[in-house]
């Protein structure tokens, strides 16, 4: 599977098994199922509550450690060092895996206020200081935010001693966040789609419909290799063995023109 180089030299598998919304009890299994179809990057957070599952799912795979990508992320809510240091260690002890491959502020706001003009700025700095630790430490290989637009992100480079390395946002065919993309990428920050399919929202426009049979493709399929070709890390979740197979079978190229149609759709 193709990686991207993080600036510190860390490699991300360009696709990674995402969990959301998969329960704690179900997703050890879910997380084996996933690396045996061949995922070798896993996608969690402390606010999905299955951390403990993902982590017996690595350490149950059968696949050495290393060989494993995985993320978590710090609570939106948590908009203090204090509370991210705790959070930190939480999520290793949950994880049980060691180490963790890389961290994010999961969003610039607590989500009750998502998308609203208050960005905590200090309070981001703060969280993001209790990550620069962690990654000092050796305890998480790489950090990162979530859901952070154009001045959140600008916040943290002025204030960080480490820049951050990934930004996790919601990308997809009908909501592609060029501009977003494009300002990570003259950041040496690498980009991860979540929600590549839209919540499924995505599989219903008639152009994407109408692309896939062209390709011979599934819907899912041809939005997954979109966020691809956008330069991002798509991070699709399924829970049946077959989606999660399916999700993967992506040998296949958009054309520039078709890439400039989905871009068009938003």
């Amino acid at each position: 599977m193709k990686t991207y180089k993080l600036y510190n030299g860390v490699e991300i598998p360009e696709i990674g098994y995402g969990t959301w919304q998969i329960k704690n009890d179900k997703a050890s299994n879910c997380v084996q199922m996933a690396i045996a179809a061949g995922y070798r990057h896993i996608d969690s957070a402390k606010v999905y509550g299955n951390e403990v599952g993902v982590g017996e799912g690595v350490r149950a795979s059968g696949i050495k450690r290393e060989d494993i990508f995985v993320t978590t992320k710090v609570p939106a809510e948590y908009k203090s060092y204090k509370k991210a240091k705790k959070a930190i260690e939480e999520s290793l002890a949950n994880l049980n895996i060691g180490y963790i491959d890389l961290i994010l502020i999961h969003c610039p706001q607590p989500w009750r206020l998502f998308g609203s003009p208050f960005h905590y700025y200090k309070q981001n700095v703060k969280v993001w200081k209790a990550l620069e630790e962690a990654y000092k430490e050796g305890k998480v290989r790489a950090i990162g935010v979530s859901n952070f637009n154009e001045k959140d992100l600008q916040n943290i480079f002025d204030n960080c001693e480490i820049r951050p390395m990934v930004n996790q946002i919601k990308v997809h065919a009908g909501y592609s966040e060029l501009n977003i993309i494009d300002f990570c990428k003259k950041n040496d920050v690498v980009v991860e789609s979540y929600s590549p399919i839209g919540h499924g929202h995505a599989l219903e426009i008639k152009t994407v419909q109408d692309l896939a049979e062209k390709y011979g493709v599934l819907a899912s399929q041809l939005l997954i290799k979109y966020t691809l070709q956008l330069g991002t890390v798509s991070l699709p979740k399924a829970s049946r063995k077959e989606h999660i197979e399916d999700n993967l079978k992506l040998d296949f190229e958009i054309s520039e023109e078709d890439m400039n149609i989905l871009k068009q759709l938003g």
